[in-house]
């Protein structure tokens, strides 16, 4: 079995009930689905959810499909809730999974466009049957804009030069490959980091667009809290600042009793409504496993329960 990031701290903290009610948001290769099963009773459910349609088709989902306590749905983080109640479980589940990142079969297949590592066509979808790929989005988009999502969601500190860059190219020639968008990237930047690709922020920042990766996060960590029982427990592992950013300030606000004002008005009773408990301190790969998998040494996970 393909053992996912935090695999045996996921299993830990999630103090799994042998006859619970379990989600996890990104079944990606199924390792953290396939633990939290061999965990549970007869009675006990897992219900998993992915928006790559690799994922859902696997092998190993296909093979879990056939346990009776094993649910799977193609969706993403946002429909969380909505699929919950479907269910009847809402306010029943003892624990929700959430890990953010882009999964190892993602980056290493070319035609995927995650990976400036290798040639293939510009798409970065976690969801290739919807929306907008990467090549369509860059033709498109104004180049304001991209300078706002270089800049915000690539940290990139020339954004401008290669937002002006992409919109200069593409008069002439659409970007459609991985290759062309990294050169691209590389000859815009004046200057370059030791031991970093200088495409690195630029592919983060536009497959975060894509995806809406950060609004994605947003709403699937308010429905959590929706989706728990009493005491019920969330996970969430996150593989950048960006991500890690929102969680932290989420269970923060949560854990203290802070609203919300964009939801106004509220009573005065709910201003200081504590729903979240504080579980531990920040977790992170041990030795062993950076040993064997180098890409968990950005992996933060961060647990909170339900009060």
């Amino acid at each position: 079995m393909h053992l996912p990031v935090l695999y045996h701290e996921v299993l830990h903290e999630l103090a799994i009930k042998p006859d619970g009610i379990y989600v996890d948001c990104t079944f990606g290769r199924g390792g953290h689905s396939q633990g939290i099963l061999e965990q549970l009773s007869e009675q006990g459910q897992l219900l998993a959810l992915d928006r790559d349609m690799d994922a859902i088709q696997s092998e190993t989902a296909q093979t879990l499909l056939k346990d009776p306590r094993f649910s799977l749905h193609h969706g993403c983080f946002s429909e969380l809730q909505h699929v919950i109640e479907q269910r009847g479980w809402l306010g029943k589940v003892d624990g929700v999974l959430m890990d953010f990142g882009v999964s190892s079969p993602q980056l290493d297949t070319a035609a995927r466009g995650f990976s400036f590592m290798r040639d293939g066509l510009l798409d970065m979808r976690m969801d290739c049957t919807q929306g907008l790929s990467a090549a369509e989005w860059l033709a498109s988009v104004s180049e304001a804009e991209l300078v706002k999502v270089l800049f915000d969601y690539g940290e990139e500190r020339f954004a401008r030069r290669i937002a002006n860059a992409v919109v200069t190219q593409r008069i002439e020639t659409p970007l459609t490959t991985t290759k062309q968008f990294a050169d691209l990237v590389v000859e815009a930047i004046p200057f370059k980091e030791k031991h970093k690709h200088p495409a690195t922020r630029s592919f983060q920042a536009v497959r975060i667009a894509v995806n809406r990766e950060l609004d994605e996060i947003i709403e699937v960590l308010e429905q959590t809290v929706q989706v728990l029982k009493p005491g019920g427990r969330m996970a969430v592992i996150s593989f950048h600042s960006l991500e890690d950013r929102i969680v932290k300030r989420f269970m923060r606000n949560e854990i203290r009793g802070n609203y919300n004002t964009s939801k106004l008005p509220l009573l005065a009773e709910e201003e200081a409504k504590i729903r979240l408990n504080k579980c531990g301190k920040v977790i992170k790969s041990g030795a062993e496993e950076l040993k064997q998998n180098p890409r968990s040494r950005s992996a933060v996970m961060r647990i909170a329960e339900r009060k």
